[in-house]
């Protein structure tokens, strides 16, 4: 009964779990953005740790079932690394720098509206607008761009927390330009917007490039984070023109750089796709929200961070949009799999009939046969002999 009950549980806790690995590396990376280092630095750094994290499991567990690299899998595979390592984390980290670690986490809660508009726009996502659960997808995709458009237009006045309230009265001490502060967020919300829009073209880029790898998952992020890195390195090598900004000891950027490669990009994978695989995408989808709260429990106690009613208000709406969205989500896949067991009885009885017809017309030819040859032997027998 325990063990049951157990592993019932091991979803849920798998996903809170995830979610404060996520939190982590939020409230750890705007640390180390906040002492100087480079978030062009700390995206090659990430995904180096995270290429040799992932790469000597694909080598040894998918060695015999690895597809052969042909030229349209390459390219594919590199505009992935550009979508993701690349234009993503770079515009998140410079997002994330420029506003707080709870408003980046509600900014990217728009990522499933926006790979739905995306997965419309391509046509691998067919709209019905006078069933209710498409009515839901649509509504919510509204509602969540609406919360993010709040969020980046209105900041709003300052809301106080009472174990902030102290560091609150501390900052606005310093001299800190309004208009050059609303500058930047403005900026960072923009860099957010662009990061989640690479990250859902990435989702349905991968969606293809996923039926060549279908047998090698691990393979195929090893080679993604590879290629991100390669890619990325040129990258800094152009923004970056002083060898120092590649310094790092140990320190918070190392921390920051190995937490976020092998907790999120590698155990956080892993662990995600068994979810995924036992529960489906939108159960794990579901619990994103939370690393929302966590962050911002977490960034007011040791950050400080300043919360504003505007992105509060968006906040509410972005987490409001995104469940519409995954209910939509849900009701759809779960009218698909009733469909396909409608579908395969309704097949097995066809394939019955069928055989019953056919055992049915084998009797009636072998009753065609023993009447035919009844008829001949009394035909015989009623026959008058030939006289000698």
């Amino acid at each position: 009964m325990e063990s049951q009950l157990f592993n019932r549980c091991k979803p849920y806790i798998a996903m809170i779990s995830l979610q404060f690995g996520y939190a982590g590396m939020n409230i750890i990376t705007k640390v180390s953005l906040n002492h100087g280092m480079s978030h062009y630095v700390l995206v090659v750094y990430r995904h180096a740790f995270a290429t040799l994290s992932i790469a000597p499991f694909a080598l040894i567990l998918e060695r015999k079932v690895r597809p052969k690299i042909t030229v349209p899998l390459f390219m594919q595979i590199f505009v992935l690394g550009l979508l993701g390592p690349v234009i993503d984390q770079n515009f998140y980290y410079a997002g994330l720098k420029l506003t707080s670690p709870t408003f980046s986490c509600a900014m990217s809660n728009i990522l499933p509206a926006m790979t739905f508009v995306m997965a419309v726009i391509f046509r691998m996502e067919k709209i019905n607008i006078k069933k209710v659960i498409y009515q839901a997808k649509v509504v919510g995709t509204v509602v969540t761009v609406a919360g993010a458009m709040l969020m980046t237009l209105y900041k709003g006045p300052l809301v106080e927390l009472v174990w902030t309230k102290h560091a609150h009265a501390h900052q606005a001490a310093l001299p800190i330009s309004s208009s050059s502060a609303d500058k930047d967020w403005f900026l960072g919300c923009i860099c957010l917007i662009v990061a989640t829009l690479a990250w859902a073209s990435l989702f349905i880029l991968q969606t293809h490039t996923l039926k060549s790898f279908s047998s090698a998952p691990l393979s195929l992020t090893s080679l993604i984070c590879f290629m991100g890195t390669l890619q990325a390195t040129a990258v800094t090598l152009v923004m970056e023109h002083k060898p120092s900004v590649w310094k790092i000891g140990f320190d918070m950027n190392l921390l920051a750089a190995a937490y976020a490669g092998i907790v999120t990009s590698s155990i956080a994978y892993y662990v995600q796709g068994l979810v995924i695989q036992q529960r489906g995408p939108v159960f794990a989808s579901a619990f994103s929200p939370l690393m929302m709260i966590i962050v911002a429990i977490m960034g007011s106690f040791i950050l400080s961070e300043n919360m504003y009613l505007g992105g509060i208000l968006g906040s509410i709406l972005i987490v409001g949009g995104l469940y519409s969205v995954l209910w939509g989500k849900y009701r759809e896949d779960k009218e698909k799999k009733e469909m396909e067991r409608m579908v395969l009885p309704l097949a097995l009885k066809i394939m019955d009939i069928v055989e019953v017809d056919e055992v049915e017309l084998e009797k009636i030819k072998a009753n065609n046969k023993i009447s035919s040859s009844m008829e001949q032997g009394v035909i015989k027998i009623i026959a008058p002999k030939p006289e000698i």
